[in-house]
């Protein structure tokens, strides 16, 4: 029979005396009874492959949380919420495929304190960490994304103030820098740095050019200040400022989960493209040095 024929049923209308039944037979419209999945396409809707043990770890750092709401939207949305759901949509698009280890340093609505999230990377062994961010500012007429990378001083006036806010949220005391003196802190700081701040910039970079196909960004999208939640040494580090809650086309995007899942999918092409010119370098090295 063609799945598009109609189906007949035989059904049991009534039971009479001395053993007398009444049968009826009803015509079902076609496809009005599926057929049962096949097993074996059951098994192509698997969930993603699991990573390799020595795939890279990506740390992904949804901005504030629990009773730090961050910045609050002109109709009342907490930067809290769309950070965390923006970061879990592109975990699983970063797992999707294997390549990677993905953490969160939150996975609900908790507060974690700055430096708690740096440790936590490095804790873990992070091969980059990112944090998400949508902050505020005084002027509603400012949109667009950009990210951020750690420096001693503030780009530009705009990035010296969201340092300032973020670094709020509460003081920086690394756990790796406690019980030495300023001067030794400094001097090892330095030296592990000067190697993360390459990975740093070209991240940042990669990350400017993919949001720049999809979304509007601010004048100059790739700055620099001295944000706590990005010091940490040993990783490369980025802070991406998906937009801004203070601007209303801004943040009515955020609301949206598929203007989140454009985000989510423009920073993991900019995640592979990181990690394949790393290993491309690695290699390169490699052969320079044979």
């Amino acid at each position: 029979m063609s799945p598009t024929d109609p189906l007949t049923r035989r059904l049991l209308l009534g039971r009479f005396g001395a053993g007398s039944v009444v049968f009826g037979t009803l015509l079902l419209p076609a496809g009005t009874l599926a057929a049962p999945a096949s097993p074996v396409a059951g098994r192509g809707r698997a969930g993603p492959p699991p990573p390799s043990a020595k795939a890279p770890l990506v740390m992904l750092d949804p901005g504030h949380g629990g009773k730090d709401p961050g910045a609050i939207g002109v109709t009342g949305t907490y930067e809290k919420i769309v950070t965390l759901a923006a970061a879990l949509e592109l975990k699983r698009q970063l797992e999707s495929e294997g390549r990677y280890r993905v953490e969160l340093t939150r996975s609900r609505d908790t507060f974690i304190a700055l430096d708690d999230r740096v440790g936590k990377a490095q804790a873990k062994g992070a091969a980059l960490f990112v944090s998400m961010h949508a902050d505020a500012l005084t002027d509603h007429s400012v949109r667009g994304a950009s990210v951020y990378t750690l420096g001693t001083t503030a780009s530009d006036a705009q990035t010296a103030a969201l340092a300032r806010r973020e670094n709020s949220a509460d003081r920086f005391g690394g756990r790796e820098w406690r019980d030495m003196t300023p001067e030794v802190a400094r001097i090892l700081s330095s030296l592990v740095r000067r190697e993360t701040r390459v990975g740093s910039v070209r991240i940042a970079k990669t990350l400017v050019g993919s949001l720049d196909r999809d979304l509007p960004m601010l004048p100059n999208p790739d700055r620099h200040a001295s944000f706590v939640v990005l010091k940490a040494a040993d990783i490369p580090s980025v802070l991406v400022e998906m937009g801004f809650m203070s601007n209303p086309k801004d943040e009515a995007a955020l609301r949206r989960a598929d203007h989140r899942k454009m985000v989510a999918g423009a920073m993991k092409r900019a995640i592979d493209g990181y990690f394949s010119a790393t290993t491309q370098a690695g290699a390169d090295g490699g052969r320079a040095a044979g």
